[in-house]
């Protein structure tokens, strides 16, 4: 029997998220219902509502969640009924061509629930990320399921399961930085941050913040900035050179996914020095660099992928990390809100007023 409960759905383009009632089918093999305790209000969410992503609607939304499993299906074996756990959409396969070489965390093929939740009219909906977590249960494959220390409360650590594991990542599994490196990050909203925190964890001795809000700027030398750019008032390239004895950062990390953006981060760093797109960009952008710059430069340029995490390796070591006090992650709550609140968050996010509106499902 279904469980009936109410969720945020996007019906169409660009239209404001509306509050319905869900019906979320029993689980079936490999799959886990989930009581929905705390979900983060993420960009992603919005791109998903404005038709970025693509244009499969009505969406259900909601992907950055923690709760508690409440029923698995037949063979689930690695959660139980109880267990507390944040959700990933990276739920790897362990067949596809990049998980037989050694390489999970590009999972071309990661697992989503097979059965779809519906609307009470039986309208199938598309889950944001295949969770779809702005609702008091989800439907997810018990693969989406990663299991934490309980003692981390769920406003904070289902933040994991999206922007700050993509921020983290970012800098310390596809940039890869070292201690004693310098580091820029590009765009200081909850991604960025948490690579400056991803950065400060991995021993960057320099952490350039850039962004064109004061605000956020303030923001990000609380999460372990050295200095800080403001890109409308100071040429960011020439800033970050001064700051490097002239000869550009290590790792440079755009977290906008603009191209004048991701240009700035390339022309940063220094010779050989690794270049990080984490940022999403939207369809039809397009960049340009002159062959001879690329070549000439050497080092990398990397687009980061979920922040090249694996959930069942990074969620629980980050969750420690911040129960020892290394790793702030109550910081990137900036409110609490309730069910009804996620359109006027989305706003509040579109403005760069918050890092991360949570949803909290006894509010």
């Amino acid at each position: 029997m279904a469980y009936e409960v109410k969720g945020v759905v996007a019906r169409s383009k660009g239209a404001p998220v509306t509050i319905e009632t869900i019906l979320v089918p029993d689980p079936g093999p490999g799959e886990a219902v989930v009581d929905i305790a705390a979900c983060g209000v993420c960009h992603t969410d919005l791109h998903y509502r404005e038709g970025g992503i693509n244009d499969d609607y009505p969406f259900l939304l909601g992907h950055e969640a923690a709760g508690t499993v409440a029923a698995v299906g037949e063979g689930v074996t690695n959660v139980a009924v109880g267990d507390y756990v944040v959700l990933n959409w990276r739920a790897v396969c362990g067949q596809c061509r990049a998980c037989l070489k050694g390489e999970p965390k590009y999972c071309f093929a990661t697992h989503n629930a097979a059965q779809k939740m519906t609307l009470a009219d039986g309208t199938e909906l598309s889950p944001a990320l295949g969770i779809g977590a702005f609702a008091e249960k989800t439907l997810v494959h018990s693969g989406q399921c990663t299991k934490v220390d309980p003692a981390a409360p769920p406003a904070s650590a289902g933040l994991l399961g999206c922007g700050v594991m993509a921020g983290v990542g970012a800098a310390i599994n596809t940039g890869a930085v070292q201690r004693g490196e310098s580091v820029a990050v590009f765009g200081c909203g909850g991604v960025g941050d948490a690579a400056i925190a991803g950065a400060k964890l991995a021993g960057a001795t320099t952490i350039i913040a850039v962004d064109i809000s004061d605000t956020k700027l303030e923001w990000a030398r609380n999460f372990g900035a050295t200095h800080t750019v403001n890109s409308k008032e100071t040429d960011p390239v020439e800033a970050i050179k001064a700051l490097t004895d002239g000869n550009g950062c290590d790792v440079a990390i755009d977290a906008v996914g603009h191209p004048a953006v991701f240009e700035q981060a390339f022309y940063a760093r220094d010779l050989a020095g690794r270049v990080v797109m984490v940022g999403v960009p939207t369809p039809g952008m397009e960049i340009t660099l002159p062959a001879t710059e690329v070549f000439g430069r050497g080092g990398s340029i990397k687009s980061s992928w979920y922040g090249d995490c694996l959930p069942s390796r990074d969620f629980p070591m980050l969750v420690d990390l911040y129960l020892q006090g290394r790793f702030d992650l109550d910081a990137f709550v900036s409110e609490t809100i309730g069910l009804g609140d996620v359109e006027e968050a989305f706003e509040k996010m579109h403005k760069g007023e918050v890092l991360r509106s949570v949803v909290v499902f006894d509010k």
